[in-house]
């Protein structure tokens, strides 16, 4: 049914039809169902293929797989209503997860139990599994980046000297976001590189990534009992100023940044 489906839309539409279609309806929710597509399926390869002949038998059956609720993206771009010839899989798509139809048999999988997502839609959580099925298949991820499940368990003991000795690099930079930039710049000895008139800038080097810096402003408005607050920011690694680094998260450059009141 999605083939014909696929072609009546293309042929009542046209090519760049089609493709306005496609973006005015189920583009912007598969983009990020895509994502969770892939991860599910980079799990299931993982925790089922011992090695490369088996790796590849478990990717060809989940190709062949139906996505259920998954698909609700493809759904909405086609005719998908009680009379229409997509009204088996639409209904499938709101009660089960991913199926796999045969000519005889149906095999269907339940949807997830807890499923945790980011503003932008990526996997993410910091005590527990982000993706979790009932029976027992979880993946866990912090912001988007899979990540071991006794490394989340790690985040509340974090010191910077953990976070240092780290190798991995994108797990260091897991750990840095979970810790706080600012928390990490103000513990782990930091010292102040540049200092004008916007605020100071702060540089830590670690080894095997890219600098961590971040540029230290105090609000000018006070707070109600006459305290100001500070702010960090962090800027990219060729930050030279603290000018620079402000001007930076106002997409401009510092000698275009003159600003006239601050509030």
């Amino acid at each position: 049914p999605w083939a014909a489906e696929r072609a009546r839309l293309h042929a009542a539409l046209g090519p760049q039809g089609g493709g306005g279609h496609w973006r005015a309806t189920g583009a912007g929710l598969w983009e990020s169902t895509r994502t969770l597509v892939d991860r599910v399926r980079a799990g299931i390869v993982g925790e089922l293929a011992s090695d490369r002949r088996e790796e590849t038998r478990v990717r060809l059956l989940l190709l062949d797989a139906a996505l259920g609720q998954h698909d609700a993206a493809w759904l909405c771009a086609f005719d998908s209503g009680d009379e229409g010839p997509l009204a088996g899989l639409a209904a499938v798509a709101r009660h089960a997860g991913w199926w796999w139809p045969y000519e005889k048999v149906a095999v269907l999988s339940e949807r997830p139990v807890a499923l945790h997502r980011d503003e932008a839609g990526r996997l993410d959580r910091g005590d527990g599994p982000a993706l979790a099925y009932a029976d027992g298949f979880e993946l866990y991820a912090w912001r988007g980046m899979p990540v071991p499940r006794d490394f989340l368990d790690e985040l509340t003991t974090l010191t910077p000297e953990r976070i240092r000795d780290e190798e991995n690099a994108e797990l260091r930079r897991v750990m840095l976001e979970h810790y706080g930039y600012d928390r990490y710049l103000e513990e782990s000895g930091a010292v102040p590189v540049g200092r004008d008139e916007a605020g100071v800038l702060w540089r830590v080097r670690l080894d095997g990534d890219e600098d961590v810096v971040m540029v230290e402003v105090v609000n000018s408005t006070p707070e109600p009992d006459g305290t100001h607050r500070t702010y960090w920011l962090r800027v990219p690694p060729s930050t030279r100023t603290a000018r620079e680094g402000v001007a930076w998260t106002f997409g401009l450059g510092a000698e275009a940044y003159e600003p006239l009141q601050q509030t």
